[in-house]
């Protein structure tokens, strides 16, 4: 993938020889269509008033030379500009290329061509193209690997859906699914450095039950005959804004923790619960204003934590646990995302008799239906469009997808996409598009549809954009995303 094709500034990637192979937008616009496997970059771009020729700079590139240099290139009419220009090199089909970005176009004079000192204020606006570079270069990142996350977390989860508990492979399938978890985590963090523009996470009012028995779900196989378990959930939960993926890590932790601490043998308890509250009270450490919270409670029967320990136990890199192998980071991490959706959490216990974490989220006073992980209840018959640019991802939700029951459509682009949906309209129910692709956005892909075709339904899916907008009619699946979140959504979206 070029990966810079939405780039604000022209991006040419050079082969050896000079020959331009790929040209993004930006550059197309400043040098005019036909670059891309046309003449050398010396034949139609490059100008007489450059010190060297492209053959002497490209040597001078293989050779090691700086990557940065201030350059001339004739742009579209004939004119001349100046830029400065970065270079990195890259091995694209086996072949070395050189991708040429350029930046900061030719308001400083003849002396920047030189290599002189650039004017006052030129510098900074150098400087600023240079950090949005490594944005766009992060964003780039961070959407690829979301990609082929998406695709290892939704096999993966597909598989371990249809696998015997006590099959020999489920236990290291579960560790694949969990360092594809942790992973996202990264691309998470990689994509949230490339975002310029802050967005609110994308919350919608849910049932958290759903959560905690997918989170319970992770663990009971694996300690199935020596953990006793124990569900206790209301019936009629409160709804709740969370951020799904992580709220789920959230129990996870906690519930490795009890699994830890019960041992060869134990029980552990996992409960929900409304929560009104007339005036503020205090749980612990967590300090509840009036209004409703759900609380969910997992408590087990182990060892317990000493007192002197207790208040100690949200530090990070605290640990009791023996041999230095932990980073003591669990409950700091759970702390750190139930106070970030505004919560709270609060761990009592008593040695030798247990331990009892409570994670409080404030709530609506309305009910969101549960739906529980039954195979059943996913399957469906309906007609999915599938458009992401990452045959990755479409070969994975085509898979998912057919495997319940639906007939699946794919489109690697936009203008693939509208090209099948005017061709079978009313065959088509649901169209599940990617946000962020070239040429055509997921966006405008909607609007364009919604022209001829207003009875579809959307799911708008994305690692890097938070959320879909403010359109209430607009579903949003979070990249990476397991099978069963995926079959989940479709459904929510069909029904």
């Amino acid at each position: 993938m070029f990966g810079l094709e939405n780039a604000a500034w022209p991006v040419l990637l050079v082969d050896a020889s000079g020959t331009v192979r790929r040209a993004n937008a930006a550059a197309m616009s400043l040098f005019g269509a036909g670059l891309e496997g046309g003449p050398s970059l010396g034949a139609s771009l490059w100008p007489p008033e450059n010190e060297q020729t492209t053959a002497e700079l490209l040597a001078r590139l293989e050779r090691g030379a700086s990557p940065a240099a201030h350059l001339r290139f004739r742009v579209k009419g004939g004119s001349v500009a100046d830029y400065h220009c970065y270079v990195s090199s890259q091995v694209r089909d086996g072949e070395k290329c050189f991708l040429f970005q350029l930046l900061s176009p030719g308001d400083k004079g003849p002396e920047a061509a030189a290599g002189l000192p650039l004017p006052a204020g030129a510098e900074g606006a150098v400087q600023k193209q240079k950090l949005d570079c490594a944005f766009q270069l992060a964003r780039s990142v961070a959407l690829d690997f979301n990609n082929a996350l998406t695709s290892i977390l939704g096999h993966t989860s597909l598989i371990l859906s249809e696998m015997p508990a006590d099959h020999p492979w489920r236990r290291s399938l579960m560790e694949v699914e969990k360092s594809a978890g942790k992973a996202a985590e990264i691309a998470n963090d990689l994509a949230a450095f490339s975002r310029q523009e802050r967005e609110p996470p994308a919350q919608e009012a849910g049932n958290l039950n759903d959560v905690v028995q997918r989170a319970v779900g992770l663990f009971k196989a694996k300690t199935q005959g020596r953990v006793e378990w124990e569900l206790s959930l209301a019936e009629q939960l409160y709804a709740v804004k969370f951020d799904e993926a992580k709220t789920q890590q959230a129990f996870v932790r906690i519930l490795e923790n009890a699994v830890e601490a019960v041992g060869a043998r134990g029980r552990i308890k996992v409960s929900s619960r409304n929560l009104d509250l007339a005036e503020p009270t205090q749980d612990g450490v967590a300090q509840l204003g009036p209004g409703a919270y759900v609380c969910v409670e997992i408590a087990d029967n182990g060892e317990g934590i000493a007192a002197e320990v207790l208040p100690r136990v949200f530090e990070p890199f605290f640990s009791t646990k023996p041999g230095g192998l932990h980073r003591g980071l669990g409950l700091a991490w759970v702390y750190g995302i139930v106070t970030n959706q505004g919560g709270s959490v609060s761990v009592s216990s008593r040695a030798g008799e247990g331990t009892a974490a409570r994670v409080y989220l404030p709530a609506q006073k309305k009910f969101v239906k549960e739906r529980p992980l039954r195979s059943d209840d996913l399957r469906g018959h309906q007609t999915v469009l599938l458009v992401d640019d990452e045959d990755l991802v479409l070969t994975m939700g085509e898979t998912i997808l057919t495997a319940y029951g639906y007939k699946v459509l794919t489109a690697n682009s936009g203008a693939k996409a509208l090209e099948l949906a005017k061709q079978q309209p009313e065959q088509i129910d649901l169209v599940l598009t990617d946000l962020v692709m070239p040429q055509m956005s997921g966006r405008e892909l909607i609007e364009h549809l919604r022209a001829f075709a207003p009875r579809f339904k959307f799911i708008c899916s994305s690692g890097y954009v938070r959320s879909p907008g403010q359109d209430p009619d607009v579903g949003f699946l979070k990249k990476p995303f397991t099978s069963q979140e995926l079959l989940r959504k479709v459904k929510q979206a069909l029904e």
